[in-house]
């Protein structure tokens, strides 16, 4: 499908403006005429050719920021937009659901809605109380599996789109979390576990990156890939400090959101839509979605223009699927996967002890954070391509992800900015003594239709559904060790909600797998564990979780109620990968 195809097979107005104006062209790479069988496999309707949407002619946007320290409430509505997500010049727009604020709050007088929502700014200890409101259309815009467990329309035709936000990574109360099952509709149904759509956030925890979007039962990877997703930005005293001396802010510090798409020709956002095989629902849930174009903070493969001096990155690994290996590219080849000084500043929840200068590729699952100073300094005319360092094999994938651009003037009148020796006085620790050892599971199942059911469970239990009586359930204020087994293949990102914790290392295991899925004769290999990387010694409150290996991490439960913990490959949660945890 070449350039003009991917139009005209559009809109109207995207077939007039292929015959009428200038469209910047594509970089040059390797063309495909067509989508491949494997990304064409599980759609009805042909998908477009990514290959013709030109890169790096888009500006990368900047999130409309809301400085929740000025204010403790805001009103956030989620709602239908349309966007200019491909770019180029083509005129087409993509319909997304996004976040924006009520025109009350909003100093523009309207409702800006958008995908990524506004960045909100918080404060540390500064209590901030957001009102979710729902003005979702009545039915979806994405093929839902009526078949998984999941939310659910109260009736045939449509009662409104189920949603409920999910502050991630935030010390937060039960009634705030945003539980699978508080959702709510436009039109007044609600969930079993739903109580308010004002969320109070306390905001009780050190400055990180903290991000939000949709959590509802069974449809997050639907709702979060219309676009339900935006970042929370927490600061404190101590970062100002940093900030003050030396770490670059203002203009530049900006939030970066990767994520992959599929598209229609006419600019609609594609999803896999076919049925199961063997007769099975249709559509059908599938084990893992990977896309073919980067959408970075909204738009495909972007670029920013930058001036000669450091940035701040705050990156968010915002994919249904996708693990990242990121790195980047200069203009001329070299085996270096960072050509520039680049530095890791932060974790998911917070600073490392040190600036790390990194060396290698940096592995990035989904919901995962991190912050990122790169010197542009002394680089004046050059070009840098962020990309993905490796593909997975048989599958489509996304190897560039945006362009840094050297070509804006040197600000004089800005302070230049450095990188401080320390970033906390200490590393980052858990020095309260664990009294729990908790042994959890990640393996599979077959559903009722055949297909792979990706599992939480215990080692002595084996796996357990969403509805099965709760397992994991800490004691308040206790200090725990989660073990987390698995006997699955690839890497599963592990997300524990209301805590940061300290990652301790894997460990390879052996083990005899039953029959119910239970494991026993368990003998862990401590001889050749791995400690943790020193991209995740701060804190974390996501997890990569490795076949074969045992993944321990340590974590305080200082609220009491029911939250939730889970894989966050989206296809894999809304599967069944989900289980409650009640801290009591």
């Amino acid at each position: 499908m070449r350039r003009r195809n991917f139009l005209r097979a559009g809109s109207v107005t995207g077939a007039l403006l292929a015959g009428g104006l200038p469209v910047a062209p594509a970089e040059a790479l390797p063309q495909r005429l067509l989508p491949s069988r494997e990304e064409t496999k599980w759609f009805t309707t042909p998908i477009a050719d990514s290959a013709a949407i030109p890169r790096f002619v888009n500006q990368l946007p900047q999130p409309v920021r809301l400085d929740g320290r000025r204010t403790n409430k805001i009103n956030m509505v989620m709602r239908q937009t349309s966007l200019d997500v491909i770019g180029g010049g083509y005129g087409l727009l993509t319909p997304v659901w996004g976040y924006g604020p009520l025109a009350s709050d909003n100093p523009h007088g309207r409702a800006l809605v958008s995908t990524p929502g506004p960045t909100i700014l918080a404060r540390r200890n500064a209590l901030l109380e957001v009102n979710w409101l729902n003005d979702l259309p009545n039915q979806h815009m994405l093929p839902v599996d009526r078949s998984i467990h999941w939310a659910g329309y109260p009736t045939p035709s449509g009662g409104g789109v189920p949603t409920v936000v999910h502050l991630h990574g935030g010390h937060t109360d039960p009634v705030s979390d945003g539980h699978a099952d508080a959702w709510y509709t436009a039109t007044g149904h609600t969930g079993p576990a739903y109580r308010t759509t004002r969320y109070r956030y306390e905001n009780t925890q050190e400055a990180a990156t903290l991000w939000y979007h949709d959590h509802a039962l069974g449809l997050t990877r639907l709702n979060v890939y219309a676009g339900l997703a935006g970042f929370y930005l927490l600061r404190d005293e101590a970062e100002d400090e940093l900030i003050a001396g030396l770490l670059p802010s203002g203009p530049y510090e900006r939030e970066i959101i990767l994520q992959d798409r599929f598209f229609y020709p006419d600019g609609r956002l594609a999803y896999p839509d076919k049925a199961a095989p063997m007769g099975g629902p249709s559509p059908s849930i599938i084990p893992g979605f990977t896309g073919d174009v980067a959408v970075v903070n909204g738009v495909a493969w972007p670029r920013l223009d930058v001036e000669p001096r450091m940035y701040r990155f705050r990156v968010l690994n915002g994919s249904n699927s996708k693990t990242f290996a990121l790195r980047i590219r200069g203009q001329e080849p070299s085996q270096n996967p960072w050509p520039l000084p680049v530095y890791q500043i932060s974790t998911d929840g917070g600073f490392l002890e040190r600036p790390l200068r990194l060396t290698e590729p940096l592995p990035l699952a989904p919901a995962e954070r991190v912050d990122l100073v790169v010197d542009f300094s002394g680089l004046a005319n050059q070009e840098f391509t962020l990309t993905h360092d490796a593909s997975s094999p048989g599958t489509v994938d996304v190897l560039q992800l945006m362009r840094f651009r050297v070509d804006r003037p040197l600000d004089t009148r800005a302070p230049v900015t450095g990188l401080p020796e320390r970033l906390r006085k200490a590393p980052y620790e858990i020095t309260r003594p664990a009294t729990v050892t908790r042994r959890v599971l990640l393996t599979f199942r077959s559903d009722e239709y055949n297909r792979t059911k990706l599992m939480l469970g215990t080692v002595d239990k084996g796996p357990l559904t969403w509805s099965a009586p709760v397992t994991e359930t800490p004691a308040l204020d206790s200090t725990e060790i989660w073990e987390i087994y698995s006997t699955m293949q690839g890497t599963h990102p592990i997300h524990l909600h209301l805590v940061e914790f300290e990652v301790l290392g894997r460990w390879p295991f052996t083990a005899v797998l039953q029959d119910d899925g239970s494991l026993t004769d368990i003998v862990v290999d401590e001889a050749h564990g791995q400690k943790p990387f020193p991209t995740e010694r701060g804190p974390k409150d996501t997890v990569q979780v490795p076949k074969a290996m045992v993944t321990r991490v340590k974590a305080t439960f200082d609220k009491r109620g029911m939250y939730m913990w889970h894989c966050h490959l989206l296809e894999h949660e809304d599967h069944e990968m989900i289980r409650p945890l009640e801290v009591r």
